[in-house]
This record gives structure tokens, C-alpha cells and sequence, in this order.
């Protein structure tokens, strides 16, 4: 499928506000956690664009590959630390939301391991990364196979 638009070209103003919260994400989210819940996000969303881009910016930065394969059965794999956890499980619930938000049990979880400002910067970064994908998804932003 051709791409649709390129966002950045058509609607610049937007697609900056957006490119300034992962900014923002970068400067207040540890690194190795953003791409985990980045991948985690993009593989929940169906987002093939951002699974490509999030898990090679990963391996670039030294993640294993095998810790990348685990994160779409993260619940099942003794390979994320308690703080990793309670990311993915706020990553799941915020971007799966629905009628009854994010349950008690995982934001109590997470604001056990957090401050305030830190749940609320892994939030945005779900956020954001959630905007990511549907961009992409929406225009037909493909990755390419790698020769």
C-alpha cells in the first residue's frame, strides 16, 4: 500500500507538538525503558512501522534481542526487573484503554515503584508513543526490508 501523506510535510505545526513530547520523553524517561515501552505500545497498536523503528533503535542501544522478543509476553518472562514490569503492565492498560480506565491495581503498582512525576512522564511517553502509531497506521507508514 502507498503511503497516504507524509504528516510532517502536510500538517508540520502538529506533527512538531507531537515530536516535542518524545523530546520531552527522552530528557525524563530512562532510555532503555522508553524503547520498551515503545515496542510494547507499537505491538499492542499493530504499528509494524514502529515495531521496526523501536526495536532496532533497542539492539542499537544494547538491548538484547532476547529481552525485545519477550516484551510481547512480557506478563509470562522472568526477564524484566519489577520497575520494567509495572511500565509494560501501565503501557497495556493506557493503551488499551477502555470504559473502566486504567485499573486500581496497575497504577498503585506503579506509583509503588515511582514518584508522581515519574508516573506521570512514563504516562506521557505512552502517550506519545500511542500517537506515534496511530500516525503511521493511518497514513500507511510501512517499514523496508533491510537489504
Amino acid at each position: 500500500m502507498p503511503e497516504r501523506l507524509l504528516m510532517a510535510k502536510v500538517a508540520p505545526e502538529a506533527y512538531k507538538k507531537v515530536f516535542e513530547l518524545h523530546a520531552y520523553s527522552q530528557k525524563t524517561v530512562d532510555p532503555a525503558l522508553l524503547e520498551l515501552i515503545k515496542l510494547r505500545a507499537s505491538m499492542l497498536n499493530g504499528c509494524s512501522y514502529c515495531v521496526d523503528l523501536h526495536s532496532k533503535d533497542a539492539l542499537k542501544a544494547g538491548e538484547s534481542s532476547q529481552r525485545l522478543f519477550a516484551v510481547s509476553v512480557w506478563p509470562e518472562s522472568p526477564f524484566f526487573t519489577t520497575g520494567e514490569r509495572a511500565a509494560l503492565a501501565l503501557t497495556d492498560a493506557v493503551t488499551k484503554i477502555g470504559e473502566a480506565g486504567v485499573p486500581d491495581d496497575v497504577w498503585d503498582a506503579a506509583g509503588e515503584i515511582w514518584s508522581d512525576k515519574e508516573v506521570a512522564d512514563i504516562v506521557m511517553a505512552i502517550i506519545m508513543i500511542n500517537a506515534f502509531n496511530r500516525i503511521a497506521i493511518s497514513t500507511h507508514q510501512f517499514p523496508t526490508l533491510d537489504a
